[in-house]
């Protein structure tokens, strides 16, 4: 029966409203959890068969994407019972038999909870069995599961193929119990030709050819492991390898590119020895592959043993990267080697923990930046993370670092800003209010209690304070189990001479001006207070409110010294008056602290537009590089939020004349290493100014292009993306044309990206429709299939042709893409519109709304939509007005 569109409409914008209900129970309902007990896990499958060990045999077809296999698994029956439910996906299942043959299982398979139940016709009795299984699986084309990845190299389009299993996809290659409490050991063989180099979690056992021209390569078995940790490579690769310490670390890639490899494998060398430092515990495994993987997913997964990496964030070109692209790279290798410990060593027990995996490796990453590259100020420079956390945590979609998560397509949604960025400043400001020494001893007893086994939150809190001599748990889990944003209101008084400071907690909202207010919540805090440039006082613990002294009548103080604590600040009027005669004499950290809040306080509608643009005022050309990217991160915001609104000339021409002369100070060449702040800065801003129409600029972008095209050596690597980019968004139909040849001429994954991006981000509608056309192809990468529909709406100002194209197309899109382009992209792409019409499409656009997980994302992007609309009108305004009144 058809059913009329206002009833489907009315009806999908109710289970919008449910999924935004969830949320907010999700949010409030937290409870303070015990530590790991395997039956009181949450999970999706029964507990009364796990699985010990695995020993499978995968054929893999890399023409045909077929995945023939066989796998016997020793399973421990814990109660008796005829019935074994363990998770499979696309997978078509061959004879499945019990102890050598004793009985034969019927197959039954449930696609929408991707499980399969084996039923046999009596009951297994408790103890061990051997079960095996045949099965075929396939390779996909969209970075799920196995799949495959096609390349160009100087020799024509190869192929290979390679994993990503998290969080539960080891299901699409193998039956298996897809849950990471259910930990076993994983002995792999393979049969390939013989041509390729296979690559797993361990070192390869045996191999020896068999029929034809393959051979059968054998892998010795992993420790026991979480199965979403689960790795195979197979291509035309070549591997580079240093010892360290008797751990053979490899760096493997595509043939001809393993130089490419060797600062990736310098820097997993140091950073092995100074996490088994660290740590307490040496890394257990006999070898550390990092595999380059030009295609299939766009960042990178911790695999026990075989890390892949998208090609471009492992890979260092001197003749193609600019000199501070190592910073990424170090970055993420230390992130992803991190995970060695914390996720693969020690695994939390369920996804609603998954920030004790993502939170400890963002932590530990800058951690180690900041211990082998301290000129590059990574807890300074990183600023961002933590703000875009804050942001998203303000929202009324808000939701725990730890949340409860219901299956596979809600454990998706937990790979977040929340999850990652808050979880790492809460660490971060747990070890300072510890101590370095004491967190670091608290560390060491959670990894030796913990080894090849999982966690909860409470294991870790009991850990820290076992070896930390202070009770952590109600300060931790004020923040780990509830969401928000801590709002600490801050004034002083005089008393004769004497100055008092008042500390006032609230929460910190970001929400539509006619949005119901969020519930209050309570936390305790560590407040770092002191003088604006001075010796700080005693941290205080703040519960509520606080009243302490503070100096002498007219001394500046400052709350949150070094920008550590996870909460915003806003100032009386008083003590913002004497901040802001201290600005200069302050802090970096200080500095970018006192403007990230100003702004947020805007977005709250705390304070009102006027008051950030004239702290503006007080900012030097010559300030650090994070200062003035918040700057240009706010610049960029009204840019796109003004966008066909009167008010826009006038504010890209403020935000022009306040970031030329930064630009002029620092100039097109300027000295330098080439790995360097102002390198980063100078970039960002001939990207910004670009996006801002700034002709001068504009035009010597195009200059250098064209001198480019002639003598590539003439432009400075630093300078090539930003450049390239510029040169793109103003793109007439031969320049569009001649990116595309750069981008089709190259086999290196990183130009590639820049040329195809840089012609993406054309304003011009129908080069707009030429790239959107072009992502139908089987040209692109499937990586950036969903980055170049993004970049058109986005650099490219054409949200709503994207849109058309994306629904008109949404089938084809969808196949090739996988389920994450319903379920993740479409609800994250529309936040490229302002406004409440777009809002609601999103939310009456069924294939979004057709899981759990999706119907998270959909509130999530329905309330920054609004979001939006609502700072636009109330924000836009009022600077375009001050603006007028105030031209530098």
């Amino acid at each position: 029966m058809n059913q009329p569109a206002t009833y489907v409409r009315t009806a999908l914008l109710r289970r919008l409203a449910t999924a935004i209900g969830l949320l907010l129970t999700m949010a409030a309902g937290a409870q303070a959890e015990q530590t790991f007990s395997f039956d009181d896990t949450p999970g999706k499958l029964p507990k009364t068969v796990v699985p010990l060990s695995y020993a499978i045999e995968l054929t893999p077809d890399l023409a045909g994407l077929a995945l023939p296999g066989v796998e016997t698994v020793d399973i421990e029956v814990r109660e008796a019972t005829a019935r074994l439910t363990l998770n499979a996906i696309n997978t078509t299942f061959g004879k499945v038999t019990i102890d050598d043959g004793a009985q034969r299982a019927e197959v039954a398979t449930d696609a929408a909870a991707q499980t399969a139940t084996l039923t046999f016709a009596k009951p297994l009795a408790v103890g061990p069995h051997k079960l095996r299984i045949a099965f075929t699986a396939q390779i996909n084309k969209f970075g799920t599961g196995l799949f495959s990845v096609d390349y160009p190299t100087p020799s024509g389009i190869k192929r290979l193929i390679s994993s990503k299993l998290e969080p539960a996809d080891a299901r699409r290659i193998f039956p298996c119990w897809d849950e990471p409490s259910f930990k076993a050991s994983f002995a792999l063989t393979v049969v390939i030709p013989r041509n390729l180099l296979a690559v797993g979690n361990m070192p390869v056992a045996s191999e020896a050819p068999v029929a034809g021209d393959l051979k059968k390569v054998a892998f010795a078995p992993t420790p026991k492991m979480s199965s979403y940790l689960f790795v195979l490579a197979v291509g035309e690769l070549e591997r580079v390898t240093a010892d360290a310490g008797g751990v053979t670390v490899g760096v493997v890639t595509t043939v001809g590119k393993s130089g490419q490899g060797r600062f990736a494998l310098d820097s997993a060398v140091k950073l092995l020895a100074y996490y088994n430092d660290y740590f307490g515990v040496k890394y257990p495994l006999p070898k550390l592959d990092l595999i380059a993987v030009p295609g299939g997913f766009g960042g990178a997964m911790e695999n026990w043993g075989g890390i892949t990496f998208f090609e471009s964030r492992l890979l260092f070109d001197p003749a193609a990267n600019a000199e501070t692209a190592r910073r990424g790279i170090f970055a993420i290798i230390a992130h992803e080697m991190a995970h060695m410990w914390f996720g693969d060593l020690v695994t939390m027990a369920w996804w609603d923990n998954l920030w004790l995996n993502e939170g400890f490796a963002s932590w530990m990453a800058t951690k180690a930046s900041e211990q082998f590259y301290p000129q590059w100020q990574n807890w300074l420079n990183g600023y961002g993370a933590k703000q875009f956390a804050m942001a998203l945590d303000a929202r009324r979609t808000s939701h725990p670092v730890q949340q409860p998560i219901a299956d596979h397509s809600e454990a998706v949604t937990a790979f977040d800003a929340i999850t990652y960025n808050k979880g790492q400043a809460l660490i971060r400001m747990l070890e300072t209010y510890l101590g370095e020494q004491a967190f670091r001893d608290g560390i060491r007893k959670y990894m030796a209690a913990h080894a090849y086994s999982n966690s909860t939150t409470a294991d870790l809190w009991q850990a820290l304070e076992a070896s930390g001599g202070k009770t952590i748990t109600g300060i931790a889990a004020s923040f780990t189990e509830q969401d928000g944003v801590p709002l600490v209101l801050a004034e002083t008084a005089c008393d004769g001479t004497a100055q008092r400071l008042m500390l006032q907690q609230d929460r910190f909202v970001i929400a539509p001006a006619n949005d119901p207010p969020l519930p209050a919540h309570s936390w305790q805090i560590p407040v770092a207070v002191g003088p604006a440039h001075g010796k700080p006082f005693d941290e205080i613990l703040l519960k509520g409110s606080a009243d302490i002294p503070a100096g002498a009548c007219g001394d500046a103080i400052k709350v949150n010294l070094g920008d550590v604590g996870y909460y915003r600040v806003e100032y009386g009027p008083k003590n913002r008056a004497a901040l802001l005669n201290a600005f200069p004499q302050m802090q970096v950290a200080d500095r970018l602290n006192v403007v990230t809040d100003s702004w947020a306080l805007v977005q709250a509608g705390r304070a009102e537009a006027p008051s950030y643009l004239a702290l503006l005022d007080a900012l030097d050309a010559g300030d650090h590089r994070a200062v003035w990217d918040q700057v240009i991160s706010t610049f960029a915001a009204l840019n796109r939020l003004s966008r066909d609104r009167a008010e826009r000339p006038v504010i890209q021409a403020y935000a022009r004349a306040k970031l030329r002369p930064v630009f002029d100070r620092i100039g097109w060449d300027g000295g330098g290493s080439g790995d360097d702040d102002t390198a980063l800065l100078r970039a960002s801003l001939i990207s910004t100014l670009g996006d801002l129409g700034d002709a001068a600029i504009v035009a010597e972008a195009k200059r250098r292009f064209a001198a480019f095209l002639d003598d590539p050596n003439s432009l400075p690597t630093t300078l090539r993306d930003a450049v390239t980019h510029v040169v793109g968004v103003t793109a007439d139909r031969a320049t569009y044309d001649r990116l595309l040849t750069l981008a089709r001429k190259s086999t290196a994954t990183n130009e590639r990206l820049r040329y195809y991006f840089a012609a993406a981000s054309a304003r011009d509608a129908e080069l707009a429709r030429a790239t959107l056309a072009l992502t139908l192809t089987g040209e692109l990468p499937d990586t950036i299939v969903t980055g170049m529909i993004n970049a058109v709406a986005g650099a490219g100002e054409q949200p709503q042709l994207a849109w058309d194209f994306v629904q008109a197309n949404f089938d084809t899109l969808l196949a090739r893409q996988g389920p994450n382009f319903r379920d993740q992209f479409v609800p994250n792409f529309m936040t490229n519109f302002t406004d409440q019409s777009h809002a609601a499409e999103l939310a009456a656009f069924a294939p979004s709304q057709s899981t759990s997980g999706g119907r998270v994302m959909v509130a999530r992007s329905v309330q920054a939509i609004a979001i939006s609309a609502d700072l636009a009108a109330r924000v836009l305004p009022a600077a375009g007005a001050w603006i007028r009144a105030h031209k530098p």
